[in-house]
């Protein structure tokens, strides 16, 4: 299989952006841009996420006691292209509060999920991480998400489509 292909293929399929925020056992913060997010199991309440086994900050997000899954507004692209960086800099000029078990919580997010570890999978050159969530926020603005859509972020601001305008009849 060609991989190129294939991660273009995956590219076509939108997804919100998130950052993963955590402690490390030392105290130090971990944040790490990802858009694999997704819900798993509303009882108990689980969500999902997955790291590369590469990543630099995959043993301390191992180790972690909770982590927050942030996701972005649109205006927080630049904080995406931050987190997604390896670097030592990243919390740099950051604001943010501490969540559950001391994992930041990065203001203006549009929703938050505080996670402790509930599972932790392998999957290919990736772990899947599944956090059971012990508390969640939203954000009180009507804030517009960040997304990511063929290796761009976009937005989903456009037209509004009058339903009652259309030419043809919906059937639900």
């Amino acid at each position: 299989m060609d991989e190129r292909q294939f991660r273009n293929a995956l590219a076509e399929y939108a997804t919100g952006v998130t950052i993963v925020t955590a402690r490390s056992k030392s105290g130090e913060k971990i944040g790490m841009t990802m858009t694999s997010f997704n819900t798993v199991s509303l009882d108990p309440p689980l969500v999902l996420f997955s790291v590369g086994v590469k990543a630099l900050s995959l043993d301390a997000l191992r180790e972690a006691d909770a982590y927050v899954v942030n996701i972005l507004a649109r205006t927080q692209e630049n904080l995406s292209n931050q987190f997604a960086r390896a670097s030592s800099d990243k919390w740099a000029g950051v604001h943010h509060t501490e969540g559950h078990k001391g994992a930041p919580r990065l203001t203006n997010a549009i929703a938050q999920f505080e996670c402790e570890p509930y599972a932790c999978h392998e999957g290919g050159d990736h772990l899947i991480f599944l956090g059971r969530v012990v508390n969640f926020r939203t954000s009180d603005t009507a804030a517009e998400p960040l997304l990511f859509f063929r290796g761009r972020y976009h937005s989903v601001a456009g037209p509004r489509i009058d339903v009652d305008a259309w030419p043809l009849p919906l059937h639900y």
